[in-house]
């Protein structure tokens, strides 16, 4: 039977992954309004949409170190805090407001995705990896919200920054709940062995494995919350039917997000699930982007169901890939910083393809040539491996 604490945990979870996507999905549908009053060329997009992701990647290591001085869920209230405080900021009428609120909004939840798997690894060990996918389903469900929102809520509202700025009060909402119902922690000081097995992890293959294909899928995932209705506007789509179209394609990572973690317990390792769902990334690129535009719902649900399930499973290796809560948190800090670091290229990359003048094929042939790498170190990440210390030595062994 599942306890109250663990109810109460799962409800604020699932809230607070809410608020870790609509900061950049809100974004896209408006970019190309943005480009027109806002007069941004399409490297300034790119570096617009870059710009979250790479403040994402930066701020993901700090959270670990805030958590031994403050507590996780003092670290994270500030994290709730702050996003609060960057959407309103990208919103208001000042030189370069938009993009410092989206450097803030991303180092939020920069600190704020990373604490959650290292939480969860604590509150709820035994079901971390099914839980990951929940929270997953939960960030995916906040990136539906802003991808389809943002347009209505412009119409609605009557301007593009307010539309914007709207998304502050669903911040503002999680941390209100996450205040009343997480006690406070006594401050801890960082403990010396700490640097050490962070030294120890980068020494690991499996950490730089695991990196690396969070690293190449979230790209692809931070181009489509980036770019993709601005992509398929320039393929004829109006802006609503862009950005509901991504909408959908966000939608439906929420079943494939949930079932991921499932898939991937059917078989000794992660490998088979991991391949399954980049094939299904990759088809879906190819149907939205290159096949006729008929083909652009069933892209949409493929690229959607392969999002998904690659952002789901690529969480749950945090966990599955760590023997205790405090290895967790430091290889989801490493992984997370580092990944979305890497990640934050692909966006701006897209942006200087753009200004060059690149077609939308050859844009998409090589998004399906960097999936095809991924698929790589997703062989080497998915094997039945796991990080222990428990004997004061970090080694790697067989899960």
């Amino acid at each position: 039977m599942v306890s109250r604490r663990a109810c109460t945990f799962i409800i604020l979870m699932f809230v607070v992954g809410l608020n870790l996507r609509p900061a950049m999905s809100s974004v896209a549908p408006l970019l190309a309004r943005l480009q027109e009053t806002a007069g941004l060329s399409p490297a300034s997009a790119g570096i617009l949409t870059t710009l979250p992701v790479l403040f994402l990647g930066l701020s993901a290591p700090l959270a670990p170190l805030l958590a031994k001085r403050i507590g996780s869920e003092r670290t994270l209230s500030a994290a709730l805090f702050l996003l609060a405080c960057g959407l309103i900021l990208r919103g208001l009428p000042m030189s370069g407001a938009l993009f410092i609120g989206s450097a803030m909004a991303g180092s939020a939840i920069g600190i704020g995705g990373t604490l959650l798997p290292a939480l969860v690894k604590r509150e709820l060990p035994d079901s971390a990896d099914l839980l990951t996918g929940l929270y997953t389903m939960a960030l995916c469900f906040g990136g539906a919200l802003g991808a389809g929102l943002s347009v209505p809520l412009m119409q609605w509202l009557g301007s593009w920054q307010l539309s914007l700025m709207s998304w502050s009060l669903l911040a503002l909402i999680a941390l209100v709940l996450w205040l009343i119902n997480i006690p406070a922690t006594q401050c801890t000081q960082p403990s010396p062995a700490t640097s050490s097995s962070l030294t120890q992890l980068l020494r690991k293959s499996l950490t730089w494995h695991v990196m690396l294909f969070m690293g190449i899928q979230s790209s692809m995932a931070y181009i489509v919350f980036g770019w993709l209705p601005t992509l398929l506007v320039y393929r004829g789509y109006d802006e609503a039917a862009a950005g509901w179209t991504m909408a959908i394609s966000i939608m439906c990572q929420l079943g494939s997000a949930l079932s991921a973690p499932w898939l991937g317990r059917l078989t000794h390792d992660q490998r088979p699930a991991l391949l399954l769902v980049l094939l299904s990334t990759a088809l879906g690129l190819w149907m939205l982007l290159i096949a006729p535009l008929a083909w652009k719902w069933p892209g949409a649900v493929l690229l959607g169901i392969g999002q998904g399930g690659s952002f789901s499973l690529a969480l749950s290796l945090l966990v599955l890939r760590t023997a205790n809560s405090r290895l967790a948190g430091q290889l989801s800090g490493l992984v997370q910083g580092g990944g979305y670091t890497l990640a934050a290229l692909g966006p701006f990359g897209v942006g200087l393809m753009l200004q060059a003048g690149a077609e939308i094929p050859h844009i998409a042939w090589l998004l399906i040539v960097l999936i095809a790498l991924c698929c790589g170190f997703a062989l080497l990440a998915g094997r039945n491996r796991q990080l222990d210390d428990h004997n004061g030595e970090l080694v790697v062994h067989r899960g």
